[in-house]
């Protein structure tokens, strides 16, 4: 791996396009640049720090999202526009018996750990709840999917050795907070999840190099867990005997401890816990609202859908707004953290439609039919359903 540098832009990215996200009340005007270096067309949510939503279109382009499209999101503006891969260190430190400092050589001379993971950040969709919520007004593309290979946390952690009474593990990356009296972003993972076999440090995504906003060198990946626990860039893990109380543990990205995470508007004392595993999900990704299509002839609908912390049992859909459904045939599985592709024919007779899909996992859980609130807007995975006319 050689060096990555990144030019950042200036406050106001040249757009080349404008895209409505359709958000709710209006103001679902976006940009739409390819002006970020080894990033295709983007749906430009900030320039600095750099949000980028990836165009709903790429998600019917296969299951792998492709690396100049897989969305970007930053917490801090102070991002190293360029990292030297040869002098690049990852320290190891805290409640271990051994201080590490390890190269991306001796990295990759451990054994290579593989898996398929759903990336998604946390307010994903945020802009579609009603009534709206302060924070990035996603639409539907705060997410991605890729092949990352790199190392297991638990070789590095074992490499190290834990110490008896070890609680947690915090990762850190290079961005820095913009004003020196702001939390450094770190996240932090319970000893037993950090050492699980899945979590890894990967250094590749989808067989090339991690770029630089995605987090080159090296990213944390925990399959199944929202996008704020994958640090990137990261360069230092350290082993707590303690449970971490951060500010971005303790304070952001928590969520209502209540069924659903749910709380009505403007509602106040209730507990909060950290934001963790994802929900299951699906989409309709070959039509979208508002299309005009031949009646009574064969329409083939496909999408994706994943199962948030684990894998799908199915997708259904519906076109009687959810009174019955019907089965969708599932394509092949790159694991049970993966987006999967399904798929169905079905023939509309003239008139206006609206189909519904929705994923079960293999745990049993079900999208839902109704929107849960909450103020930060996390975790949204309600029934999505698409319109359309046949004539």
């Amino acid at each position: 791996m050689g060096a990555a540098g990144l030019l950042f832009l200036p406050k106001h990215a040249a757009a080349d396009e404008m895209i409505d996200l359709g958000l709710p009340g209006g103001g679902g005007e976006r940009p739409v640049t390819t002006a970020f270096p080894q990033k295709g067309k983007m749906i430009l949510q900030r320039t600095r720090p750099p949000l980028l939503e990836t165009p709903f279109e790429v998600f019917d382009q296969g299951v792998l999202t492709p690396n100049d499209r897989f969305f970007v999101r930053w917490h801090w503006a102070n991002i190293p526009a360029q990292v030297d891969a040869g002098s690049f260190r990852l320290n190891i430190r805290g409640h271990v018996n051994a201080t590490l400092s390890l190269s991306l050589a001796d990295l990759v001379a451990m054994p290579t750990f593989e898996i398929v993971a759903v990336n998604q950040c946390s307010g994903n969709s945020r802009g579609l709840y009603v009534p709206r919520v302060p924070g990035a007004q996603w639409g539907n593309g705060a997410m991605s999917n890729a092949r990352w290979t790199g190392v297991r946390l638990k070789d590095v952690l074992d490499r190290a050795g834990l110490k008896a009474g070890a609680i947690s593990v915090r990762f850190s990356g290079l961005d820095e907070q913009v004003i020196e009296e702001a939390p450094h972003f770190m996240k932090s993972l319970s000893v037993d999840h950090a050492r699980d076999g899945e979590v890894m440090i990967a250094y590749a995504m989808n067989g090339e190099q991690l770029p630089l906003v995605n987090g080159f060198p090296l990213r944390l990946i925990v399959p199944g867990w929202y996008s704020t626990y994958w640090v990137k860039m990261l360069n230092d893990i350290e082993v707590l005997d303690r449970p971490d109380d951060n500010f971005w543990m303790a304070k952001a990205y928590v969520i209502p401890d209540t069924p659903f995470a749910a709380v009505k508007p403007g509602e106040t004392g209730y507990k909060t816990v950290p934001i963790n595993r994802m929900l299951p999900r699906s989409f309709v990704t070959n039509l979208k609202s508002g299309a005009r299509v031949k009646a009574n002839a064969p329409l083939t609908l496909r999408g994706i859908a994943f199962g948030g912390d684990t894998g799908i049992n199915k997708v259904d859909l519906s076109s009687d707004g959810g009174a019955t459904w019907s089965p969708t045939q599932l394509e092949s599985d790159e694991g049970k953290y993966s987006f999967r592709r399904w798929e169905t024919s079905i023939s509309p007779t003239p008139g206006d439609h609206q189909i519904l899909v929705r994923c079960t996992n293999s745990n049993g859980e079900v999208q839902p039919m109704q929107t849960y609130w909450n103020p930060s807007g996390f975790m949204r995975n309600v029934i999505e359903s698409i319109s359309f006319s046949a004539a």
